[in-house]
């Protein structure tokens, strides 16, 4: 007998916890608990993240800004959060790290990020929900918790298993005898149910974990880490209420976001408050003629 499609989602989603449970490369992240299969080294993680980096950099349609308005708040804010990151639960990962910040002109890009090793991306079309130093340091706390909370080896590891755990379903449901088509089908399901079962939370829990760090290192940098709130606030306004449905998203819907940062507020704001608070200055003004 032909097991159920639903049946052999669940059937392939716990394969993969098993296989997950049994094999080695586990680590815990440090602030959440949270257990981690890795199954890649740091430091091939950083050499794919300077290959990756130098590829953006060597793009012909890729202009890195000259204004020292638009670079010099980057990096003040750059700074500021890697000597968090130093001084954090990360600290022996972000000493390895080779640092590196490049400021990219593209005011309609609302986007940062950060590669594993350390390397850095700011566009300036961030500028204009960012507004305020402060903002970008919530967006650059963020993006940073990825790299060092080795975010995108973890979902490698993942897709990994997924694929293998998919592979051993199919070939237990080929043998039940339903015939080539049938078996085409259930992989298809099988697909589904593990994009949206398994890797689409995974990666909503790697964005709030990023978000929950993230204003940690703001608020330990200086940064008033209510400024966070108000950036989603804004980016939410931005989009216009058209984001996908959460369940099918890889990233918490903006109101998810948004209560999230506050039940973390009063943790990041007893660390803000025991430091020298930093001006929230504003960026500058883009996406002019």
């Amino acid at each position: 007998m032909i097991p159920s499609m639903r049946g052999m989602q669940y059937v392939a989603v716990g394969m993969l916890l098993c296989v997950s449970m049994g094999m080695g490369g586990c680590e815990t992240n440090p602030y959440t608990g949270r257990h981690q299969l890795l199954m890649t080294s740091v430091a091939d993680e950083m050499q794919m993240g300077a290959q990756a980096y130098s590829q953006v950099k060597s793009d012909p349609k890729m202009r890195q800004s000259q204004d020292p308005r638009e670079i010099e708040p980057v990096r003040r804010v750059a700074a500021r959060i890697i000597d968090a990151a130093k001084r954090s639960k990360y600290g022996d990962m972000a000493q390895q790290f080779q640092w590196e910040v490049t400021v990219i002109k593209d005011d309609k890009t609302l986007n940062a990020f950060a590669l594993p090793g350390g390397k850095i991306a700011v566009y300036t079309g961030i500028f204009s929900v960012a507004r305020t130093e402060a903002g970008l340091a919530a967006v650059m706390g963020h993006e940073v918790v990825h790299a060092l909370a080795r975010h995108g080896a973890e979902r490698m590891s993942q897709g990994q298993l997924t694929q293998a755990a998919l592979q051993v379903a199919g070939a237990a449901a080929g043998a039940g005898g339903g015939g080539g088509l049938m078996s085409q089908a259930a992989m298809a399901a099988l697909g589904g149910g593990a994009q949206v079962g398994v890797l689409l939370p995974f990666s909503r829990k790697h964005e709030s974990e990023a978000d929950y760090i993230g204003i940690l290192l703001a608020a330990d940098a200086g940064y008033d880490p209510r400024e966070s709130v108000h950036l989603w606030e804004r980016m939410e306004q931005h989009s216009g209420g058209a984001a996908q449905a959460e369940f099918l998203s890889t990233h918490p819907g903006h109101e998810t976001r948004i209560e999230q940062l506050k039940q973390w507020m009063p943790e990041a704001l007893a660390i803000y408050q025991a430091k020298q608070p930093v001006p929230a200055a504003n960026l500058p003004v883009v996406g002019g003629p």
